[in-house]
């Protein structure tokens, strides 16, 4: 019953956090700087629980470096979005990542132990490839700053990098989907 639902659960994350990089249309530069700052957010957020509640010392250090890596991009793009005098504007996108951010943090604030290290590394992996496919299909062909654009593409092999990382932990933890 506990894999049926561990199984249900993938599932359904998997599913709904490709749903936040929806295409809503062409996105505009404020809407991607708000999607970035809010994608950044939730993954600072997540990691932090995980710091102090992951069980394994290397899900702890992978937490450690997700917040750390997505605090400074966060801050590479409130840095480039000031100097384009740029407001980031909320859209369905960042609606739907933030309230995705919170259900994630919901659930995984029931967790303990082992359990919570795999839902924290199942979402990495999950999130992570969603992150990737909306720099490819979506945020970067969209962005029409060169700055902006010059930001997604520099940020994008440290998500590439944060992807296998979660997925090799994912392995050593013997969750796969």
């Amino acid at each position: 019953m506990r894999s049926t639902l561990v199984i249900l659960a993938s599932t359904i994350l998997s599913a709904a956090v490709p749903a936040a990089f929806a295409a809503e249309g062409k996105v505009t530069d404020p809407q991607i700087a708000a999607i970035v700052v809010t994608a950044n957010q939730v993954d600072i957020d997540a990691g932090n629980l995980a710091k102090t509640r992951a069980q394994s010392k290397d899900v702890q250090a992978f937490a450690k470096d997700m917040v750390r890596d997505h605090t400074a991009v966060n801050k590479s793009a409130t840095d480039l979005a000031t100097k384009l005098g740029v407001t980031p504007e909320p859209n369905a996108t960042s609606e739907s990542l933030k309230k995705g951010g919170d259900d994630n943090m919901a659930k995984l604030k029931t967790l303990k132990g082992a359990a919570f290290d795999k839902a924290y590394v199942d979402h990495e992996v999950v999130y992570h490839q969603s992150v990737i496919d909306a720099l490819d299909k979506t945020l970067v062909p969209d962005a029409t700053n060169a700055e902006l654009k010059a930001l997604l593409q520099k940020s994008r092999p440290a998500f590439v990098e944060h992807l296998e990382h979660a997925k090799h932990l994912q392995s050593q933890l013997g969750t796969s989907y």
